[in-house]
């Protein structure tokens, strides 16, 4: 379907290396890929399904509108990469389902953080709650800051639901890391529910009312097909790969699922984080993250002074695991399996601990693109998998709102 003879592929990488010898060329070593992937990065929308910036900045705070110390997120790494929409994660640890209100308040908190990104900076940043903000803002430069929260652990009614459609959050992971009053998650063994609670059908039914995404990442498989069997309207895996690469590990989503989810329209965003990409590299990333705290505890360093979070960052981009290709060969199982019409990125920067070589922050959005174009996907099938395709997922949970009774 993809890949085209040998010889055609040959001729092609030829006649790109005629064409950048004027500038150097292929005897140089340049990419011949590159420049046209950069322009790519600049012309298309580029929609990050998950990037877990919010809570980040509650540890150690920065002007995300300059460059940063910390993380994978800031605005000059960010028009960098070209990335127009970045769905920030209004991120709720399972930790706050033990406390009452403690959940609410968080989210609250994180939505007027998002807010105030745009009011400080209004000129780079700006809040989106609908595909017409995402493709307005790309038109004007600014990038768009969508918000999706990581755990439905604040929503008890459908009165809270309406709280936080009105404060803007447009998709929502049902759980996060333990199971709870919705549904049961993939990281529990508990299966509270053997799916969805009877509150989970209801939330569902109501997202589909508001034009809210429902989002399968973090779910039981038994949770997932629920979903897709109950939602009116196509879902998403906001940052979730396949588990093809790492037999055995929930998280990530079987092949049946992910055919399930194509059938109804719904698209899966590739995560970047090494623990998602290769099964071996989760006991790799687990190291990494128990050196970096041991030497901070070791050396009394506070993990959120600046001391502490120079370090972290030095030694997370110093020892990626894993590579972009590796990351690629899923997005390539997805089209195989799938379609191209069904696969997505949702990176989840700032929200895992080793990330591939290649991949390291938002500024390598053309680096992935670059390796796309080696594999011959078409400039139209870049642009689907960039962004198209979650926004069209988006606008057809928008018309699935508009066409719903709101007694039904």
């Amino acid at each position: 379907m993809r890949y085209r003879n040998q010889i055609e592929h040959s001729m092609r990488f030829a006649c790109l290396c005629t064409a950048v010898l004027i500038l150097g060329g292929c005897g140089s070593g340049a990419d011949p890929y590159a420049e046209r992937a950069r322009q790519l990065a600049d012309s298309l929308l580029i929609i990050d399904g998950h990037i877990d910036i919010p809570y980040r900045m509650t540890n150690f705070a920065e002007d995300i509108s300059q460059p940063t110390i910390g993380g994978d997120f800031d605005y000059p790494r960010a028009k960098a990469g070209g990335l127009n929409a970045p769905f920030m994660s209004v991120y709720i640890p399972a930790a706050r389902q033990d406390v009452p209100g403690s959940a609410r308040s968080l989210a609250d908190s994180l939505i007027d953080m998002v807010e105030g990104f745009a009011r400080h900076a209004p000129d780079k940043f700006a809040v989106a709650t609908s595909t017409a903000d995402v493709l307005n803002h790309q038109q004007t430069g600014l990038i768009s800051l969508p918000m999706g929260m990581e755990n439905g652990a604040p929503i008890h009614s459908l009165e809270d639901l309406e709280h936080f459609y009105n404060r803007g959050i447009r998709y929502i992971t049902l759980t996060h890391g333990r199971d709870n009053q919705l549904c049961d998650s993939s990281y529990d063994s508990t299966r509270t529910w053997g799916g969805l609670s009877p509150l989970g059908e209801q939330v569902v039914d109501h997202m589909n009312r508001l034009g809210i995404m429902v989002d399968v990442s973090h779910l039981t498989d038994s949770t997932i097909v629920q979903v897709l069997r109950r939602s009116a309207a196509p879902v998403i895996a906001t940052h979730s790969s396949a588990r093809n690469f790492t037999p055995g590990w929930e998280r990530n989503l079987s092949d049946k699922l992910i055919r399930m989810l194509a059938e109804r329209d719904g698209v899966i965003m590739v995560s970047f984080g090494s623990v998602f990409v290769r099964g071996e590299y989760q006991a790799l990333s687990r190291q990494l993250g128990d050196r970096i705290d041991e030497h901070l505890a070791a050396n009394s360093i506070d993990p959120y002074s600046e001391e502490g979070v120079r370090y972290r960052q030095a030694q997370r981009k110093n020892n990626p695991i894993g590579t972009l290709e590796e990351l690629v060969d899923h997005i390539d199982h997805v089209v195989q399996i799938a379609g191209i019409d069904h696969v997505g990125l949702g990176s989840d920067y700032d929200g895992v601990t080793a990330l591939p070589a290649g991949l390291q922050d938002v500024s390598t959005y053309p680096d992935l693109i670059a390796e796309l174009l080696r594999r011959e996907y078409s400039e139209d099938d870049i642009a689907k998998i960039l962004g198209s395709n979650a926004l069209r997922v988006w606008g057809a949970v928008e018309r699935t709102a508009t066409g719903i009774s709101p007694n039904s």
